[in-house]
């Protein structure tokens, strides 16, 4: 592992503009942030100073992954939180420091079938220090990666397009949508483990087709037990993760050739996806971004169909709502170099189908780098 510096620096300007002498974390994303380690099973906390030390505390059990991570680390036994408790009263040095801490409407990406979220328990894990909101500062410096970030970033997209081929190889008429989704969701742990030094390699893959691919415009997604026809439009939706670093990428397949009526679905996304990738670039609203998106919707008589924003922030998490830049109507956020985000133009007709192609995408100093520059364009989209 690379120290990287310049979070470490960002994070530690952060806190000092903010008036704390220290930041501490439980949510594995933000461990993941202030320390490059993310948690097993969430039962982590991480401590930086106003000085810039970063102090680790693991489970023993999580000492194969957490090892060298950061400057410091301290295991104790993950045997409730009063082991936890002392070790940090007496390792850490916050009694009547001002702490910011993690509080308010919260999302966290699964890492494990159970986690142990601390956020809720910090003021008891923290007694004796002065606690204070730190919602808006996280939300701030994880909106901006660093280039180590995006590099991590990277291979974790890089790891989804190699799963995201075998999973198409296997698309055929008869195939259930549940075994669709497990087609393209096993490459991810099997390739991706190991993969350019990739300890933990995860994620969750669903397929929707026919007429329920337009549904996939939910807050959730949902594979049945449904087999795929001829004609049917198959969407397949992933979130996935390379020791922490997020995905959220979208393909759909039409099973034969596309009809006159899904031919123009496919040109309005696409065309939309142009005109969003094209206006990305350092100063813009993230509004606009959208808007140039919409108006291409609009244009083609798809307003209504798209029925969410163009994109969102992705790194630390795949499905955020906090998370910058909001690629949506009313958005304030202004896009910045090091933004990573999702670009996600969509097409959903009730009763007849749904075609959402979602890449991903990091903001630079002159304009955009496509992250996932695999099946883009419609033609590759034909079974």
């Amino acid at each position: 592992m690379h120290r990287d510096v310049e979070r470490i620096e960002r994070l530690q300007e952060a806190v000092k503009q903010s008036g704390l002498d220290a930041l501490a974390v439980g949510l594995p994303a933000n461990v993941l942030l202030v320390t490059g380690y993310f948690p097993v099973t969430g039962a982590s906390l991480a401590v930086l100073t106003r000085e810039g030390e970063q102090i680790l505390y693991a489970p023993e059990d999580e000492r194969d992954f957490a090892e060298f991570r950061c400057d410091r680390t301290v295991y104790y036994r993950a045997d409730g939180m009063g082991s936890l408790r002392r070790e940090i009263a007496s390792t850490a040095g916050l009694e009547g420091k001002v702490v910011g801490f993690e509080c308010g409407d919260l999302y966290e990406p699964s890492s494990y079938a159970a986690m142990h979220l601390f956020p809720t328990a910090v003021p008891e894990l923290l007694e004796g220090a002065v606690l204070r909101p730190a919602a808006e500062l996280l939300a701030q410096v994880k909106a901006v990666l660093t280039p180590i970030e995006i590099d991590r970033v990277r291979r974790a997209c890089r790891i989804a397009q190699a799963a995201f081929r075998c999973g198409a190889a296997r698309l055929a008429p008869g195939l259930k949508e549940t075994e669709a989704a497990e087609a393209f969701r096993g490459p991810l742990v099997t390739i991706g483990t190991g993969f350019e030094g990739v300890a933990r390699a995860e994620g969750f893959v669903f397929c929707m087709s026919g007429r329920h691919s337009a549904e996939a415009c939910g807050a959730y997604a949902r594979s049945r037990a449904r087999e795929i026809e001829i004609g049917d439009l198959v969407l397949i939706h992933c979130n996935s993760h390379a020791d922490g670093y997020w995905t959220d990428i979208t393909r759909t397949w039409c099973i034969g050739p596309a009809s006159d009526r899904q031919a123009a679905m496919y040109e309005a996304v696409f065309a939309a996806r142009e005109a969003a990738l094209g206006a990305i670039r350092p100063g813009v609203r993230a509004a606009g971004v959208d808007r140039a998106a919409r108006e291409v919707m609009e244009s083609r008589g798809y307003g209504a169909a798209f029925k969410h924003g163009t994109g969102h922030g992705v790194g630390f998490a795949a499905i955020d709502h906090h998370a910058r830049p909001r690629l949506a109507p009313e958005s304030p956020d202004v896009l910045e170099a090091g933004m990573v985000l999702n670009v996600e133009p969509a097409v959903y007709i009730d009763g007849f189908g749904g075609v959402r192609h979602c890449d991903m995408a990091a903001v630079t100093e002159t304009g955009v780098e496509l992250l996932t520059p695999f099946q883009g364009r419609p033609e590759e989209l034909v079974r």
